[in-house]
């Protein structure tokens, strides 16, 4: 070989050296990550299940206290020291334990706030189930292990018992078990009662979060963040180990070369001599082949050439998009399973796409509660950012607040960064750009861009900054609504985000408000922030009857839905509240036009045009509705899912807050009891929302059959949403859920006898499709 072209082998053979060093390197790395977060969970478990004893004994304990006769005879006799110091024996050190009535008078008279809804809370579910239960307290800013349980002689109970006790001896396992490098803390929702290890993996922490059963707490565990390797290790391996045999060979091959040049000149400059001779040669000689490995790594570079770009996943670090997340309305999946970080980055470009398209350079950002959201927000603006756009971070707020700031800062666009109702491991995306809720196919569009790559990215990073917008959104609400006369309201919150503001609005308008279960806490441990599950607003019942209140107001998980409770207990369901609000801004505005979705109810439409309004039945779904608004210009619409848009003195979005505000500007003005003026609304007999649970997406194929095989003789039948039978005497639903794989069912009718009739037509259609489906009717 001549000296010149030996003299590059070298070169060729180091940069072979280093490539193969690299992927050999990475997959040491990879090996060794995967190596440290197996020990990270291991120590979880193992942490788990020895603080799972240690709160089991002291729960047992407990259980034996409060059965004990000796404990029943004092508490009876009226010697709470007695009962008291026998409570405490075996207790662990500096245990405290207090007793209650049963009707938690003294507690109710007293400072609510000074005395802890979280106390509060755990005596009230003690009470309810009849049993022991256990979570964490926070006492002068230290945390204690409380158990609560109703003491019981004879059938009846005497009081309620409250055990608190230090947190010590949990929080020195966690540090006890903690492996070197890694993380792992105890937290019940939003509270961190101890951790231990490396504090900046805390933000990481709760992808591998593990509830400790039995209680509302929780092990979260991280371990040192590895990014993606450059490929798989077996082929890292591999390809490495080639490169690096390639290498040595090359540099063993050139120095054997040059030295060999070295040593003969004579026979390398042939018979002319000099560099011409020896260029000419060159000249002569085989075009040298590359090496195999180089070969591959060619056709790999012309593979992955700007005309064929790779998928977006290969050069975000391997991120993984699934298709379901990107749903009718919105964005959202499961945290650690279909959603993470670099989804959220990747959808934030592609929103931020969309908005360069549009012209549109600011976005509002706000999110609910969930232990997920900051990671889920930081990783969408990281991807708004990339593509140009100015984002306003206002930080924790409820859905509406984020829609208000879109209008009020003049952005027209904003992202709710919310899981809504579903339970506390989803989270996901309201979108709004220029004005448009997205939904349908805008946001398929959005998977479609991050998929083929279309993606913008700006010369320059867009700025963000910070502002606080909830002051601005109350002043805006109490300046307009002034209640006439002082209405005392319970308000349930379901520890969503509402908690944060919707007694402070409903305080600044005139209400005297009972708050229950609103601290945020996103991993929700009172009940599902759902109202329109009748399971959901036991407890909002309970209180209003306790409290000697108006009225109760329950809040869905980020603020958007309203539901209605009367002293009586009776459930005021959206349709009905829809009616009233119906006949007050069609007082204002004769001949409006007023929306409602497919689940709502045959009296609805009579209503609405009884009081001067014209009535449209739309399809299911808060975009889908806020379009139908602007195309029909309509001043109110609604949804049996506790939806309210008021465009009449609002922004036409849906707002369960302000919608809270309206109804009881409405009750204030007319002077009845609220039970008076419900009692006026037409009324049937119907059923809640009815559901049978599918896999993802066999209830859409399942209602496409319905649709083409159920026969309802003599109903009028309306397609626009599912398929919904309309009879003189009542109608049934059947619908594919956009949110969740379920089928939607609801009927409703005039007497009982013509519900049960329905609901036998719908059964007969529902088994003809499918024999084996379990039906909630």
């Amino acid at each position: 070989m001549p000296a010149n072209v030996g003299r590059l082998l070298p070169v060729l053979g180091a940069i072979l050296l280093v490539f193969g060093a690299v992927l050999v390197w990475d997959g040491w790395r990879q090996d060794r990550a995967e190596a440290v977060e197996e020990r990270v969970l291991t120590q979880r478990d193992r942490a788990s299940a020895a603080l799972l004893a240690q709160i089991g004994a002291q729960r047992e304990r407990f259980g034996q206290r409060r059965a004990d006769p000796g404990i029943a005879s004092a508490l009876e006799a009226g010697d709470e020291e007695e009962a008291r110091r026998a409570f405490l024996a075996g207790a662990p050190a500096n245990s405290v334990v207090e007793f209650h009535p049963v009707d938690f008078a003294p507690i109710f008279e007293g400072d609510l706030a000074e005395f802890g809804f979280g106390r509060l809370a755990l005596l009230e579910r003690s009470l309810n189930s009849g049993d022991s239960q256990v979570a964490m307290l926070r006492e002068g800013g230290q945390p204690w292990l409380g158990l609560a349980g109703p003491v019981i002689a004879e059938g009846r109970v005497l009081a309620v018992a409250l055990l608190r006790s230090p947190a010590d001896t949990l929080i020195a396992e966690l540090r006890e078990r903690v492996p070197g490098g890694g993380y792992l803390g105890l937290k019940q929702g939003r509270f961190v009662v101890g951790e231990a290890g490396d504090g900046e993996l805390a933000a990481l922490s709760e992808a591998r979060a593990q509830p400790l059963q039995g209680t509302p707490m929780r092990i979260t565990a991280a371990a040192p963040v590895v990014t993606s390797g450059i490929m798989d290790r077996p082929m890292g391996y591999i390809l490495g180990g080639l490169l690096l045999l390639a290498g040595i060979g090359a540099i063993l091959h050139g120095l054997r070369t040059v030295r060999g040049a070295r040593t003969t000149p004579a026979d390398a400059a042939g018979e002319g001599g000099g560099e011409e001779v020896i260029f000419a040669d060159a000249l002569k000689q085989p075009r040298p082949q590359a090496a195999p490995d180089a070969v591959a790594a060619d056709a790999d570079a012309d593979a992955d050439a700007p005309q064929r770009p790779k998928p977006v996943a290969a050069k975000r670090g391997g991120v993984a998009l699934d298709r379901s997340i990107f749903r009718a309305y919105d964005v959202r999946g499961v945290v650690g399973k279909t959603l993470d970080r670099g989804v959220a980055v990747l959808l934030g470009q592609a929103i931020g796409t969309l908005m360069h398209e549009r012209e549109q350079t600011d976005i509002v950002v706000g999110r609910d509660g969930r232990l997920s959201g900051p990671e889920m927000v930081d990783g969408l603006i990281e991807g708004l950012r990339a593509a140009g756009r100015n984002v306003t971070d206002i930080g924790e707020a409820a859905t509406p607040v984020v829609y208000f700031a879109a209008f009020h800062l003049r952005t027209g666009s904003c992202v709710a960064v919310t899981g809504s109702h579903n339970p506390p491991d989803y989270n996901g995306f309201k979108i709004v750009v220029g004005g448009e809720t997205l939904s349908g196919g805008t946001i398929t569009d959005l998977y479609e861009r991050i998929s083929a790559g279309r993606l913008h990215t700006a010369a320059e990073t867009g700025l963000r900054h910070e502002r606080e917008v909830a002051a601005d959104y109350i002043e805006r609400i109490a300046g307009d609504i002034q209640i006439e006369r002082r209405i005392k309201v319970v308000v349930d919150c379901g520890n969503g985000v509402p908690g944060a503001i919707a007694p402070d609005v409903l305080e600044a308008i005139g209400c005297e408000v009972v708050p229950l279960f609103c601290e945020v806490d996103g991993t929700f441990p009172n009940h599902h922030p759902d109202p329109s599950d009748p399971a959901n607003l036991t407890d909002l019942i309970n209180m209003v009857q306790r409290m000697d209140a108006d009225l109760g107001l329950a809040f869905d998980g980020d603020g958007d839905r309203l539901g209605v409770v009367t002293r009586q207990g009776e459930i005021i369901y959206p349709d009905r509240l829809l009616m009233l609000f119906a006949q007050d801004v069609l007082v204002r505005n004769p001949g409006a036009c007023v929306i409602y979705d497919v689940k709502c109810t045959g009296h609805l439409a009579g209503h609405i045009l009884r009081h001067g309004g014209s009535p449209v039945m739309w399809k299911t779904g808060h975009s889908l509705i806020k379009a139908k608004m602007r195309e029909t210009e309509a001043e109110l619409a609604g949804e049996m899912s506790g939806h309210f848009f008021f465009r009449e003195r609002w922004y036409g979005f849906d707002d369960g807050i302000y919608a809270a505000a309206r109804l009881l500007e409405i009750i204030a003005s007319d002077g009845r009891e609220p039970e008076e003026i419900f009692a006026e609304l037409p009324k049937g007999v119907s059923t809640p929302e009815l559901k049978i649970e599918m896999e993802e997406g066999d209830h859409y194929a399942f209602i496409e059959k319905f649709r083409e095989r159920a026969k309802f003789e003599g109903a009028r039948i309306a397609t626009i949403d599912g398929i919904r039978a309309d009879w003189p005497d009542g109608w049934g639903l059947v619908r594919a859920s956009n949110t969740t794989p379920v089928v939607v069912l609801r009927f409703d009718a005039d007497s009982a006898e013509a519900l049960s009739r329905i609901q036998a037509a719908f059964r007969e259609q529902l088994l003809a499709i499918d024999p084996e489906l379990i039906l909630p009717f």
